[in-house]
This record gives C-alpha cells, structure tokens and sequence, in this order.
C-alpha cells in the first residue's frame, strides 16, 4: 500500500548530533517528537529551516511567525550593534542570508531593523565588506514590501547617491547602491525628485565603460527608471540634451562620454520608440528629401530643375527608380513609412546605410534591380521589415522587464550601434535571399530564416560588431538548415530506443537506394576532360558502365558532347572484374606525374584512379565535385565497398530523415513506449480457432 501524499521523509540534523529521517505531515506537522528525540526542551522554541542558499523557515502558514525567528531577529539586531568589527561583520553576513525569508523579515522589521540599517548607513563609518552586507540585508528586506519606500531620509539618498557618484568604489557597494537608487525612483514620486537631484546622466555614464556587466546592467536600469518616472516635457528635455551632448553633469561630457551616451539612448529606447511611432508626412518636404537622396546616392543622379522635360516624364523615371529601390508604392514611396511600428525609424536606418556603407548599398541596389522581378530583394520592403523585427528582437518600445536578463556588450562598442546593427543584418538579409533562390512569394520565409540567424549570433553574446559579423558568416542558410536537422535529431523522441532502433533498420534500405542512384549515373556516362601540362584543353573523353554492370566502356571524343554517347561508339572496355581498387588525391599516378597539376589543389580534389591487371591505370578528373562523388561511390559499391563521400552522407541523411517523418506520421502526438510490449503466454488450447469447413 502506498504512503500517504501528505506525508514525507525529510533528513533532520542539529549540530553535534546524528541526522535523522523522519516523516513528516505536511499539512499538520509537529515539531515536539523533534525536539524531543533530540532532548532540546520546549520545541516552540524551534523551527525547521531549509540547509540550502536560502535557508528558509518551514512554518504550516507563511503569515504565522514562530517564536525562533522573533529569538534570531533579537539576537542578530543586538550583534550588527557589536563593537567587534569582526562579529559585526558575521552578524551582517548572517542578517543577508536570514533576509530572505519573509518571516524573518517582518520580526526584524519590528523590531526597528530597518532604521538601524538606515542610520548605520548614514553615519559613514563602515566601508568594504561591512557597507555592502549592510545595503544587502537592506535590499533584501525591502524586497519584501513590507516598508514603503516614502519613509526614508534626504540624508540617506545623499549617502546611497554619493557612492554612486564616486569614481573608485566598491562593486559589490556600487551594485547595490544601484540597485536602491531604482527601487526609490520606481516606487515614489517624491523619492524620484530626490534622486534627480543627486544623480545625473553624465554621473551614471562613466559606469557604462567598465567592463562589469553587472554595474552596467544595474546602470541601464538606473536610467530607464528615472526616464519612466519623468515628467514628458521633462524627458523631452532630456532627450534633446542628450543629442546635443549638453546633459547637465558635475563634469564637462568628453567624447567618450558623448559616445556612451548615445549607445545609452539605444539601450534604453527612448530615442529609437520616438523614431518607431512616428509616421511619416508624404507632404513633408524635409522627409521627402531623404528618399530622393536614396534616389541619387543609388542612381547617381541629381535632382532635375522644373524646367527639365514634362511632368510625365520625370514622374516616369521616379517611379522606375523607386521600383528599383524596392518601395512598395513606387508612386509615392513615402507612404510606405506610414506604417507604425517601424515608422520614421527604417528611413533613418536606410539613410544611414548609404551614407555610411555607400558601396555596399550601391550594390545591393544594384544587384537587384538588375535580377527578374520575381527574384528581386526588394531593398526597401526589406528594410521596413528588417527594421520591425530588430526592434522586436531588442523589445524597443517595451517597457523594462526585471524578468529579462538579455545583456548584448556589442552595443557599448559603436556611437550609433542600431544603425550598424541594421546596415549588418540588411546584407545578410541579401546574402540568403541568394542561398535560398528565393522569389517574391517566399519574403516572409526569408525574414524567418533571417530572424533565427540574428537570435543565434545574439546568443553568442558577442562583444563587438566585427565579431556579430563573423559569426554570422557561419551561419549561412545551409548552415541553419544543419542546425534545424540536427535539434530535431536530437528531440527526445528521436533518442528513444524504438526510434533508434527503427532507424538501424532503415538504414540499408536507404544505402541500397543511394547505391542504385549511383549505378545508374554510371550507366549514364560522364564526359570527362583530357588535362595535360600544357594549357589548350580541349580534348575530351567519355565513360559510361554497360547496363549490366560489367564493363567500363569508354573513348576519345572530338567535342563534348550534348547527350548521352551510345556504347557503340566507344572503343575500349574495361571489365569490371579486373579492377583491383580506386585510388583518390594526390595519390593518383597522374598526379604524380604532372608537377603543375600537383600544386593545383581543386584538380587534386578531383582527380581519381581505377587500377586494373598489375600496374595499369585509367586516370580521370571529374568535371566538378559532385562527379566526383558519383563516380568515386559507384566504383566503390561496383567493388563491395563502403560509399564515403560527403554526397552519400548528405543523401543519406535526407533522405533518413524523409523516411522516418513518413512511416511517424500517424504516430503524432502518440506517446511512443520505451520497451515493446510483453508477449503473451500461449492458451492452453487452440480449439477457439475457427473450422473452415
């Protein structure tokens, strides 16, 4: 018979004492059999506490607070006071931990804890470990929100903000100042206002250009709060001050400073949510004037004067022009920035890149305008897009989440990241549209495929731009789809012994179907280059295998061919049954032989040997690496050996996977048993069978 659910075995120890098992009711749990096993007295004076980090109290209700946390809050609140600075850091390090527990916390707290920690910070003496177990116990205890922010003193926030303020400062203090100075400003209207005066952008900036992520995160949440916090007219204030470099500060703003500062609007979206919602004014002129400077950086052209030819004729040209560039409206491309979110923010972010990256941006144009309309990029659309979805990926116009820990140093390395970030992913947007051969209809497919190579560099955490870009290039669209493949692989299910074991059994049906694949290419032919040291070549010759898979037959060509040449008009054979072994690389008699061929290695990769009798040799090289692979794994399946190519690899994992889909199919969402079934016994008698006759 089962235990009951409510009950448990917990390991108990007490210190100096062997540990025991006991059951426990989870429900109705005592604390007497306890006490008593241990001869410890009056058990009221006692509680379970969890022995891991948090070293929580077990108590039947949470609200209800047992007599040793009042006894623990007692004697820590009489050791913090201790003139033995050695025990008053224990006390501090003790009273860190215990405040985590929200039971602990509010005996504490009633016992005046909070204004002691208060004052202990606000008299100035302790410093290093003492101060920063001190403003942990504090955080830990306000985290709890019994207390409420409003309570605090002006002597206090100038203390907190002054470690802040301090050029050379404890981290483990500074972190936690931090974090103080963004619950006050979060959580109090008036505490906002006096923070505000202590603290300043330009104070806060100079803790962005270290190199502790923590600091800089605990920054970043810093200013978020007090842009959240503050008044419109006033964070529209802050806002043009800070892109004109003239934010208020104790210190002039030098050029580094100004250079974090911008990455510090990126961070924290105020300027790029302004961009996003904005919509553009087809009848604004200033906004117009971007996209005929798109028009002439592209094309190379300038604006026409009034006078030069009729209306119809210039509204022509612009309209092919903006076709090119890949709007959708080609009329007016204006209208296609109405749209919010990206708004006026892809106009920037196009602008920039053909400013800054002019030749790359030339010749994505280009490029494309150049290609079928069906398999255009359309330069435009994708950067509208491409837009969207970056300020997707980054949460722009989000509020802050205390739940999101995503923390990318690459924006710290560039005064306008975005944008670089932008002029990035727009040319690897155009690089896989070519690796797909994608056309119009497959946009969204793109941006999909775009979208996961973005988030698996972000991943990476890179700390610079160049090396988002370098890991980007290995990850081209046949690298993704390996990647696609090998997760599914790696499911669960696929790891499960029946699936395995279907799989073993699979696998020859399939090697089998490669083999004849091969088989029949040979049978097919290949018309092969004669390569000698000297340059002319023209000379070719071809091979093909009889249908009966017994005769190599081949021969001198005048010029390559543009079918399939009969048997007939080759005249030498080669039976099968004389080949001794195929031989690939440099290992092959007519690499050997040619010195010139020899240095050459895309011929080395290609070349291969059949021997036959004692030292004879037909020597060929294959047109390209896929012939290579035909005819190296055909050969070697006409000897009863192994085929090895990276083409066979390639078939058989495709096609593996093809076939295990298929024969899963009607077994989705079935939960597949790790063992079969138990065959049954024999009956003792078969005489249920039916009797025909």
């Amino acid at each position: 018979m089962p235990p009951p659910a409510d009950i448990v075995k917990v390991a108990i120890e007490w210190p100096g004492a062997f540990p025991k098992l006991m059951e426990i009711d989870q429900v109705d749990f005592f604390l007497q059999p306890m006490a008593s096993s241990w001869s410890l007295g009056n058990h009221e004076n006692f509680a379970l506490q969890i022995a891991d980090a948090t070293n929580f109290y077990i108590t039947e209700k949470l609200h209800i607070c047992l007599p040793v946390q009042y006894q623990t809050a007692v004697q820590l609140h009489e050791r913090i006071q201790s003139s033995s600075m050695d025990a008053k850091l224990e006390a501090l390090k003790d009273l860190a931990s215990a405040s985590r527990d929200i039971t602990f916390a509010q005996e504490f707290i009633n016992l005046d804890g909070i204004s002691l920690l208060t004052q202990m910070v606000e008299s100035g003496t302790d410093f290093g470990d003492l101060l920063s177990f001190t403003l942990t116990a504090f955080v830990e205890l306000m985290d709890h929100g019994i207390v409420s922010w409003d309570t605090f003193s002006v002597a206090f926030i100038k203390k907190i903000a002054s470690y802040v303020n301090k050029s050379a400062m404890d981290t483990a203090v500074l972190q936690r100042s931090l974090a103080i100075l963004e619950s006050m400003v979060l959580n109090s209207q008036d505490l906002y206002h006096k923070v505000a005066q202590e603290i300043t952008i330009g104070q806060l900036i100079p803790h962005l250009q270290g190199t502790d992520q923590d600091i800089q995160t605990y920054t970043i949440a810093v200013i978020n709060a007090l842009f959240l916090k503050a008044p419109e007219e006033k964070r529209q204030v802050r806002l043009r001050c800070a892109q004109t470099n003239v934010i208020r500060s104790t210190t002039p703003i030098n050029d580094e400073m100004a250079h974090q500062l911008y990455v510090l609007q990126v961070l924290t979206f105020n300027l790029l949510e302004d961009r996003m919602m904005t919509k553009m004014d087809p009848q604004d002129q200033a906004q117009r004037d971007i996209i005929f400077e798109l028009r002439r950086i592209a094309f190379d052209v300038e604006c026409e004067p009034n006078n030069s030819g009729s209306i119809e004729k210039r509204k022509s040209m612009y309209t092919r022009d903006y076709k090119k560039l890949g709007f959708i409206n080609h009329v007016n491309p204006a209208v296609d920035f109405t749209q919010i979110p990206p708004g006026m923010l892809a106009l920037d972010n196009m602008l920039y890149f053909a400013r800054h990256h002019q030749d790359a941006y030339i010749r994505i144009v280009l490029e494309n305008s150049s290609r079928e309309d069906k398999h255009e990029c359309p330069f435009g659309r994708s950067s509208i897009e491409l837009t969207k979805m970056l300020c997707e990926i980054l949460k722009v116009g989000e509020l802050p989440s205390e739940n999101c820990h995503d923390f990318h140093p690459m924006f710290f390395t560039h005064d306008r990241s975005f944008e670089e970030f932008f002029c990035i992913s727009i040319q690897l947007l155009n690089k896989t549209w070519k690796e797909m051969r994608a056309t119009s209809e497959d946009f969204n497919k793109v941006m999909q495929v775009v979208r996961e190579q973005i988030m698996r560099a972000l991943t990476l955490k890179p700390n610079s731009l160049d090396q988002f870009k370098s890991r980007l290039q290995n990850l081209s669209y046949t690298e993704i789809l390996k990647i696609r493949q090998s997760e599914r692989m790696n499911q669960e299910d696929f790891q499960s012994r029946p699936i395995l074991e279907l799989r073993e059994k699979i696998q020859p049906e399939i090697m089998e179907l490669i083999k004849q694949q091969r088989l029949n290419r040979l049978c097919e032919g290949t018309c092969f280059r004669k390569i000698s040291s000297r340059r002319r070549q023209d000379k070719f010759w071809y091979c093909r295998l009889s249908p009966n898979h017994k005769v190599l037959h081949y021969g001198d060509l005048e010029e390559s061919p543009q079918g399939e040449v009969p048997h007939d008009s080759l005249q030498d054979k080669l039976p099968v049954a004389d080949i001794k072994a195929v031989i690939t690389g440099k290992d092959c008699p007519h690499m050997k032989e040619k010195g010139a061929l020899k240095q050459n290695k895309e011929v080395l990769e290609l070349a291969f040997s059949v021997l036959y009798e004692s030292d004879e040799y037909l020597n060929f090289i294959a047109p390209d690496k896929h012939e290579y692979c035909v005819w190296t794994d055909g050969l070697n399946a006409l000897l009863g050996k192994e085929m090895t190519s990276d083409y066979t690899k390639s078939d058989m994992d495709t096609l593996l996977s093809m076939e295990m889909k298929l024969r899963l199919l009607d077994l989705e969402n079935i939960q597949i048993p790790e063992a079969p079934p138990p065959i049954p016994k024999e009956p003792s008698n078969y005489d249920f069978v039916y009797d025909c006759n």
